[in-house]
């Protein structure tokens, strides 16, 4: 059977279908889009809501020339089928294929890299001043979520771009979600009936009834249209935005093709700062993505027709279950235990402390520097809040971190969630900066588990440290080791030991020290006798254990799953400097200085040189290529 997507290598190829033949297109590529993502897994509710409102865009407007800017690429995905990518979805979040966001350096379509919420309006707005300072007026368009409300980047774009009175469209893509249900004031007033069914229902009666005046009704509709503060205006989200300096357009059904087009099409001609407010469902097309669009926002392969994983779930556990079920049994003990977290509440396992204990917690919306302050102000207060927030997030709010929490010495807690290489979602997903940019503040302490186990026990410590405290924890599920019962704390800045050896010492930080205890086990076996050291604490390290080791044995190896600029084998460095030990040799193994790709975790360990059998590698190349050296030296020597 012939398909129109199988015709369209472009937007150009959509523009010359009529709307009736889009809205056929429409159902092919959530068709498409179905088929690729429930068998490689990927982004799904989002794009499938956001797929009439997608052609719609490309239909109205010229792009490339004409700048459509995403917020977030994980509602993309039929922009990229339809933007020449059709035969290479399949390899989506694959490692060589396809990002699962927008990137510059796949597509000319793909007009700004977006892999955290937030950035389209102030990108945009930075196009629109730069096409005008060169003459051009091709028109930029910035596509948002309404989940991207609660981030204050926006509203600083929005501002802007009022106060310059630029031509720039804003899309208000309205679905209710960010990846959970959306909260906030904001969301809530948009997500009134007076400013949905209720007053488009009113503006249906008020134009039908005056239409059907004879003679003077039509004149008196289009001067009720032109009237700014007339009693729709008032009781619609119109309201917010006009105070910003934007025409306000909408609320428009987003899976209409006719009436986004005509509507786009209007918004295209105002000339100044416009929103076009359009009502998506998020999972559209798929009963069950519309039904639970949070199970549906990011899937593994499953079976279309039940819904079902095609993977049985691990009976392990993952470090985000272990961290949950252990905050929620120490916050039934204290009281004043309180979760936070920025609109990650099922991935961070925050709601489940949420479903358990009402009250003890709060999702801030997507507004991370919100969050540190929010947790800074109630820790004045003598609460104890637990800032759970995945590693890339929390980079936004470094500078709360540093002036708001550090420098007063407040007790918050940060469980820094997906620490390292995260796999598929790449390089604006990998948390491998946090050690660095953590350890560099003064007062912070920051440890990482090497299982779930310690991830209890680290969680405990952190709650019953006083001052600023950190620990990350990997993506993924967990080791798979006996969980103790009683759940204890930990000695600050006291690490591990947990194999003697006499010809060099392993070093391993929070995931990469079971491997580095495999690699001795398999350098055993080859005659290397390799000390192995659970660090547990980045900063403070335990300066003991690795003075009392490093005068034994002359050879270290670090390992870690973060950047190698600044990370745990660079406070080793510098520990060996401040005590003048400068006879043992020192390799550090990490993320190198580059971004990583997407692709498996393990894929990428393998690439950065960090899983078992490069640890393994570096330690024979280092022991037998010493041996060899000297053994030359001295042949040289006899001679």
């Amino acid at each position: 059977m012939v398909r129109l997507l199988d015709s369209i290598n472009d937007p150009a190829d959509i523009r010359k279908l009529t709307t009736a033949e889009l809205s056929v297109l429409a159902h092919e590529v959530r068709e498409e889009v179905l088929s690729v993502v429930s068998e490689v897994g990927g982004h799904l509710a989002s794009t499938l809501g956001a797929v009439e409102l997608t052609l719609a865009l490309h239909y109205v407007f010229d792009t490339p020339k004409d700048r459509i800017v995403w917020d977030t690429g994980h509602q993309a995905y039929a922009h990229k089928l339809i933007c020449g990518r059709r035969e290479r979805l399949s390899t989506i979040r694959q490692l060589g294929g396809l990002s699962g966001f927008l990137s510059r350096e796949e597509s000319e379509y793909d007009v700004f890299g977006a892999g955290h919420a937030g950035t389209s309006v102030s990108a945009a707005l930075g196009i629109v001043v730069a096409k005008a300072l060169e003459g051009s007026d091709h028109k930029v368009v910035a596509v948002i979520s309404d989940g991207c409300l609660s981030a204050g980047l926006t509203f600083e774009g929005l501002n802007q771009t009022g106060h310059l009175d630029k031509n720039l469209i804003v899309v208000l893509n309205d679905n209710e979600h960010f990846i959970d249900p959306r909260v906030g004031a904001l969301s809530s007033f948009l997500s009134e009936q007076l400013t949905t069914r209720f007053a488009v229902k009113l503006q249906k009666g008020v134009r039908d009834f005056l239409m059907a005046l004879p003679r003077i009704g039509e004149g008196l509709y289009r001067l009720g249209r032109r009237v700014k503060d007339s009693f729709i205006g008032f009781v619609t989200p119109g309201l917010l935005f006009e105070g910003l300096g934007f025409q306000y357009v909408g609320p428009v059904d987003g899976h209409n093709l006719e009436k986004l087009v005509r509507t786009l099409q209007n918004a295209k001609n105002i000339g100044r700062p416009t929103l076009v407010h359009v009502l998506t469902r998020k999972g559209k097309g798929y009963e069950w993505a519309e039904k639970d669009p949070v199970k549906y926002h990011s899937v593994s392969p499953f079976h279309v027709l039940t819904g079902k994983p095609k993977k049985e779930k691990s009976p392990v556990p993952s470090f985000t279950d272990v961290f949950a079920s252990s905050l929620i049994r120490l916050a039934k003990e204290n009281p004043r235990i309180i979760g936070i977290t920025a609109a990650m509440g099922s991935g961070t396992g925050i709601d489940k402390l949420s479903r358990e204990l009402p009250g003890r917690s709060y999702d801030v919306g997507i507004a991370e520097q919100h969050a540190v302050t929010f947790a800074a102000g109630m820790a004045t207060e003598g609460w104890i809040p637990v800032v759970a927030i995945y590693s890339t997030f929390l980079q936004r709010a470094y500078d709360q971190i540093l002036h708001d929490v550090c420098i007063q010495n407040l007790h918050v807690v940060f469980a820094l969630d997906r620490g390292g290489l995260v796999g598929a979602d790449g390089p604006t997903h990998h948390g491998v900066f946090d050690l660095a940019y953590l350890r560099s503040i003064p007062n912070m302490v920051v440890m990482a588990p090497k299982d779930e186990n310690e991830l209890q026990h680290m969680l405990k410590t952190a709650i019953e440290h006083n001052g600023p405290i950190a620990f990350r924890y990997p993506r993924g599920e967990g080791c798979g080791v006996k969980m103790e019962s009683e759940i204890r704390s930990l000695e600050i800045g006291k690490g591990e030991l947990l194999r003697q050896g006499r010809d060099l010492v392993l070093v391993g930080i929070g995931n990469k020290v079971l491997p580095a205890l495999r690699a001795a086990q398999d350098l055993s076996q080859l005659g290397i006798d390799a000390a192995v050291v659970n660090a547990r604490f980045v900063k403070p390290l335990d300066r003991a254990l690795f003075r009392d080791l490093l005068t034994q044995v002359p050879r270290l190896i670090t390992v870690e799953d973060h950047v190698l600029e600044g990370g745990f084998g660079s406070a080793v460095l510098e520990f060996l400097a401040e005590e003048g030990i400068t006879d043992v040799r020192v390799r550090r193994l990490g993320v190198p200085d580059r971004f990583i790709p997407h692709g498996t975790q393990e894929e990428l360990r393998k690439i950065c040189g960090i899983d078992k059998d490069a640890i393994t590698q570096a330690a024979l190349q280092m022991v037998r290529g010493e041996k060899k050296r000297k053994k030359e030296g001295w042949e040289r020597g006899s001679a």
